[in-house]
Order: structure tokens, then sequence, then C-alpha cells
């Protein structure tokens, strides 16, 4: 998989790491014990286009808000964070 840094230009996914779901939602802070947990620790296997945060870890350590499809690995946007 090839993602087009904004920065660098399109780079190997291994130059990236993946830093987990970008539309997960922090929960308010009196929310209780039982929505942090959900927070940390739960997380969907969406099938199909998803928003996820990825750090250019080996070239400029951007981070970038990348949308992709978790089937194909089409990217069809990436913009700085």
């Amino acid at each position: 998989m090839r993602i087009p840094c904004p920065h660098c230009g399109p780079r190997d996914e291994a130059e990236f790491a993946y830093r987990g779901d970008a539309t997960k939602q922090r929960p308010a802070p009196d929310a209780g014990i039982e929505a942090f947990h959900d927070y940390v620790y739960l997380r969907a296997n969406p099938r199909g286009w998803h928003e996820e945060w990825w750090q250019h870890a080996a070239g400029c350590r951007a981070w970038l808000r990348v949308r992709r499809h978790t089937v194909t690995h089409e990217i069809a946007a990436v913009t700085p964070a």
C-alpha cells in the first residue's frame, strides 16, 4: 500500500505507523467508567471506507488523517492532522 504524504509525496506503508480510528470521540469527563472503558478497549472492525490516524514515522513525522477502504486498501484522501 502506498500512502500519499502531503509533505513527502507517495511513500510505502512501511514508513508509516497506524495510530487508530480517527472517528472515535472521547467521552465527557463525567461520562462514567463504562464510557471510558468502551472508548479505550472496544473497537469496531468496519468493512468499507474508514477514517484513520497514521504517522509518517520514517519520514517527516507528520500526523495524517487517511480515508482508506479497509477491503481494497484504496486511499481516497489524506489530510494533515
